[in-house]
């Protein structure tokens, strides 16, 4: 039996172009999208934990108060270790981007990833007593991370001080992910992070 995320959206005719991303991007749900931390345990196993339920991870964003990133403040207690506040924002972002694109939300939110995901960055190198940065390239599994962090910590500064509800603000900020649009937070950083490295070229 073919289990669907949130027992309406099927992972059958899900496409990824990105080839560095493929084998990172775990489609298949599990039974509940709740591992309960059994990959940590084991180098790179979150690369088993189905893709939705990292992004549920990455929305229970650690630390009290009001932390900054990127130049915005971002409300990070929102979800903070709360997996079912996490999922059910997920779940309610999913039925906002099926309603505006009329696409299955997994793919919006795969694409949104393969356009965040930095291909190149940068490194602090020490020689003799001077330090000075190069350009590196991004490993496939730290790509996704970096997307996965900026899409849930850009859907948090939207909503900060904001009347929309998170889960407006993560589906509009999946859909302009997907459509590489620049004003999407994650999209931004990663022509940010990127332009930095040309640099250090």
């Amino acid at each position: 039996m073919a289990f669907k995320y949130f027992d309406k959206w099927s992972v059958d005719d899900i496409a990824i172009k990105d080839p560095g991303l493929k084998q990172y991007i775990r489609l298949e749900p599990g039974m509940v999208l709740h591992g309960g931390g059994r990959h940590s345990h084991k180098q790179f196993g979150k690369a088993d934990v189905p893709i939705v339920e990292r992004l549920i991870n990455k929305i229970m964003r650690s630390g009290p108060g009001v932390s900054k990133l990127g130049g915005k403040a971002i409300r990070s207690a929102k979800a903070c270790g709360k997996k079912y506040k996490g999922y059910n924002i997920v779940r309610k972002s999913f039925g906002i981007v099926e309603k505006q694109t009329n696409k299955n939300p997994v793919q919006v939110l795969v694409d949104a990833i393969q356009n965040s995901a930095p291909r190149e960055e940068t490194t602090r190198i020490s020689y003799g007593g001077i330090s000075y940065y190069i350009a590196v390239d991004s490993a496939p599994q730290r790509r996704l991370d970096i997307a996965l962090k900026n899409l849930a910590a850009g859907s948090f500064a939207a909503s900060f001080s904001n009347k929309k509800s998170i889960e407006k603000c993560l589906a509009e900020e999946l859909i302009m992910g997907a459509n590489n649009d620049m004003k999407s937070f994650a999209v931004a950083r990663k022509g940010e992070i990127e332009r930095i490295a040309r640099g250090a070229r």
